[in-house]
């Protein structure tokens, strides 16, 4: 029975943060990433080609670790320029399991690059795919023994094709970007529930970092994060870094939604996470890095299980078409 009790109780929360259900909830659909600062691709197609080498990148997150249900995810990404760097080529290609629910996305990416300044790079991105989406809602149980709710008495299985922008601006100490990934609103199932109806949402990202030298061993780079998503508080990820000689980086994360009350239209925030990080150089072309998130949101205190928190990889291999690229350190 206790078993029974956490999957019903995760199931729940997975179905209702999709949006199926009778009350109105804020959840946010999309991926989340700790290390987004090193996985920009998988946020915003503009920054295909920004690294100015052929850059591979691996990530994997285990989310709510012990908690049944919680989110796991797979994302692989790899970008080059082409045509004297005036073009960044990409493609991610993603696996997200959380619950019932699996999806696998594909996405090509086209950035076309424009020089604003001597260093400086303006990237005007698009990409476009289809994510093959499946939904067992017929292995739910919640209510044994009673009558059988229409919204779960079959599976979903669909291809939901969709495409996004977005602009990105770089140089070697700096970056701005403003991303859409996905812009198409799919239907997610085909039970209708009014207001209510699964439904893929967009997701609005705003990222932002630099680097400021302390001397010629240190150098501290911050980093910010803003997630929108219609329905969804507004997510604000914040970030140092401080990296030594070029070859280790240790970093904090703080991470928050805001929320606005429908009674009075009052603002609140709630902490949602504190991430430690760790990152490496290992060779010219090889880095990994390692992050934890310490849950601050409640859910630990819940009756799922004993959350130990989160856990992500990263890997990335830059090919490069010189020694001289390599070389160039790269924080972004």
């Amino acid at each position: 029975m206790l078993q029974y009790a956490r999957i019903k109780k995760m199931t729940m929360m997975v179905l209702l943060a999709l949006g199926v259900g009778s009350t109105e909830v804020l959840a946010q659909q999309d991926k989340m990433y700790s290390q987004y600062m090193f996985n920009m691709m998988a946020l915003n197609p503009a920054y295909a080609g920004s690294r100015d080498v052929l850059s591979a990148t691996g990530l994997y997150r285990n989310q709510w670790v012990n908690v049944d249900g919680a989110p796991k995810t797979m994302t692989f990404t790899l970008d080059a320029p082409v045509n004297k760097e005036r073009v960044g080529l990409g493609l991610q290609v993603y696996n997200d399991q959380i619950g019932l629910q699996n999806e696998t996305g594909v996405f090509a990416t086209y950035a076309f690059r424009i020089k604003v300044g001597e260093r400086s790079t303006l990237g005007l991105g698009l990409q476009a795919g289809a994510i093959s989406f499946r939904w067992d809602l017929a292995e739910a149980r919640l209510n044994p023994g009673g009558t059988v709710d229409p919204a779960f008495a079959t599976n979903v299985s669909k291809i939901l094709p969709n495409f996004g922008t977005g602009i990105y601006v770089s140089n070697d100490k700096s970056y701005f970007g403003v991303s859409v990934p996905q812009l198409i609103v799919n239907n997610l199932t085909d039970y209708d529930s009014g207001e209510h109806r699964a439904k893929q949402r967009r997701h609005a990202y705003m990222m932002a970092g630099f680097v400021v030298g302390l001397s010629n061993s240190l150098k501290l780079k911050p980093s910010m994060l803003v997630k929108y998503a219609n329905g969804a508080p507004l997510g604000f990820d914040g970030n140092l870094n401080l990296w030594i000689n070029d070859r280790l980086a240790v970093g904090t994360s703080y991470r928050r939604n805001q929320y606005s009350t429908l009674q009075n239209s009052a603002e609140m925030y709630t902490s949602d996470a504190v991430v430690g990080m760790l990152e490496v150089q290992l060779t010219d072309q090889f880095r990994i890095g390692y992050a934890y998130d310490m849950m601050l949101n409640g859910l630990k205190q819940s009756n799922l299980s004993i959350n130990s928190g989160s856990h992500e990889v990263m890997l990335r291999y830059e090919f490069g078409f010189s020694k001289s690229k390599i070389l160039t350190p790269r924080y972004f």
